[in-house]
């Protein structure tokens, strides 16, 4: 049976998109499906952000055929696990779930790297390339993680 798995950030143009590649990266679409979406509805139907499709391609990864949208409730019937990249997209996801099921879906990616310590992925959308390429490596040492339990 094939798992989904849904990558969550605010405008889903930064971390979102390279959390979605990165992991799509790793693991067999005939097993896996990932797909992510943002909390706003900021970037419905653009493309991930100049610098994300940047350091995806530097380490290889094509997400140009990756298109924003907004994050839905009925998103908790289709996904299997919903990871969030930050505390206040977390929360926002947890307002629109409709029972316990929904909320237990519901991760904190860089929680797979620092488990219950609630680790934000910083947004680099304000900052330089640098902060592109930070985001990648942490996005790209949790999605190894998730992988692998995933292959399990």
């Amino acid at each position: 049976m094939k798992t989904n798995v849904l990558m969550v950030c605010l405008g889903n143009i930064c971390r979102s998109p390279l959390a979605e590649g990165i992991l799509k990266s790793k693991l067999s679409s005939d097993t896996v499906y990932v797909d992510s979406a943002g909390t706003g509805d900021y970037h419905v139907n653009d493309l991930p952000d100049s610098r994300s499709i940047a350091v995806a391609k530097k380490h290889g990864l094509d997400i140009t055929d990756q298109r924003g949208r907004q994050f839905k409730a009925e998103d908790f019937k289709k996904f299997d696990l919903i990871y969030v990249m930050d505390n206040f997209n977390y929360n926002d996801v947890i307002s629109l779930a409709a029972s316990i099921e929904d909320q237990e879906k519901v991760k904190l990616i860089l929680n797979e790297v620092f488990p219950g310590e609630n680790v934000d992925v910083p947004d680099p959308y304000q900052g330089g390339q640098q902060g592109f390429e930070n985001v990648y490596n942490m996005l790209d040492e949790a999605c190894t993680i998730i992988a692998k339990k995933l292959n399990a």
